[in-house]
């Protein structure tokens, strides 16, 4: 009887080993990306088009299946698929000739994931799909396996060195598939013209979802806005900052147009003897930055942190319609 693996204390420097170890794993992994890479440059590219092209048109949903660990890929592919505008669902192949077969249309696409082609499990799913002609989608490392042989479209993997020392865990071969998956995705996504505004469709919680509102959707507005005209005295003017809360103020010509800004910076360059005999013309930077109602949070972050801002002006024509603080992105999730 074998006796259990048990765990050891490492031995000094184990955990150069350990890191010696991860840098081989991850080298070995994109050496195999490289090749996928190379592949797709040459004889995989026919292939590849032509699975694009019969998912696009498919009436149904992508019907992706496996077993072990391209099993837990194919979840994973189906998951982006589905989020990114094509309809997907994960079918168990094991669980396939136990009554799941039914959930397979005519106007499906079967995307069928097996490194070797010769999982004894696909075998109910592939006789399916040929009785009654739904396309079959192989990825495998090997065109002439049964999966291989039966299938409408063969997106043959170039074989690899798995990461593991053995060349028994699935690692470097997972991440070709993976990254096949991915690259269905997305071609199937930039053929279907599949934009952001769709993409929040399907991800309307958590961050990602707050990333995807768009900057009118959580602007202050109205008499919230803290604004005046270049003849407003810095005495109005500072009761005005501290008033609104946002530590500006935007400053308006007579056509409503946003024509500079107050900050707290621009008091303390402008503090002088005199300064509250000034105007808010005589103090104002010019040409403030501004953002457009339409862009994403994600972008407005971005906009944020790159010009060293704690709030931001959205304007439309020209004019201010609301105004964004680093305090509400950070309340949304998103900053």
């Amino acid at each position: 009887m074998t006796a259990p693996l048990t765990l050891t204390t490492l031995p000094a420097g184990g955990g150069q080993d350990a890191c010696a170890s991860a840098l081989r794993t991850i080298a070995t992994e994109a050496q195999g990306l490289e090749i996928l890479k190379a592949a797709l440059g040459n004889g995989l590219s026919q292939p590849f088009s032509e699975a694009v092209a019969t998912i696009a048109a498919a009436r149904g949903r992508v019907i992706v299946t496996g077993l072990g660990k391209s099993g837990h890929v194919g979840a994973k592919i189906a998951a982006t698929l589905a989020s990114t505008g094509t309809p997907a669902s994960f079918v168990h192949a094991a669980e396939a000739s136990h009554g799941d077969l039914g959930m397979i249309t005519d106007n499906d696409v079967v995307l069928a994931l097996s490194w070797s082609g010769e999982t004894q499990e696909l075998a109910a799913t592939i006789a399916y799909t040929r009785r009654f002609k739904v396309p079959l989608v192989a990825i495998t490392s090997r065109a002439e396996s049964a999966l291989g042989a039966a299938a409408d479209i063969v997106l043959a993997l170039p074989k690899v060195e798995e990461a593991c020392p053995h060349g028994l865990a699935p690692t470097t071969s997972t991440i070709l598939q993976m990254a096949t998956g991915d690259a269905l995705a997305i071609a199937l996504l930039e053929a279907r013209g599949f934009t952001a505004q769709d993409f929040k469709v399907y991800h309307p919680g958590g961050r990602l979802g707050a990333s995807l509102l768009h900057a009118r959707d959580i602007m202050h507005a109205g008499d919230k806005l803290p604004l005046a005209t270049p003849a407003t005295s810095m005495r109005d003017a500072i009761v005005l900052i501290t008033r609104k809360g946002f530590g500006v103020l935007g400053i308006v010509d007579a056509a409503g147009l946003l024509t500079g800004i107050i900050t707290d910076g621009d008091l303390r360059r402008h503090l002088s003897h005199d300064f509250l005999d000034k105007t808010a013309g005589d103090v104002m930077t010019r040409a403030p930055k501004s953002i457009p109602g339409d862009m994403l949070l994600a972008s407005a972050v971005e906009f944020i942190n790159r010009a060293s801002i704690t709030a931001v002006f959205v304007v439309e024509d020209g004019r201010p319609v609301g105004i964004i603080h680093l305090h509400d992105l950070l309340r949304h999730g998103v900053a």
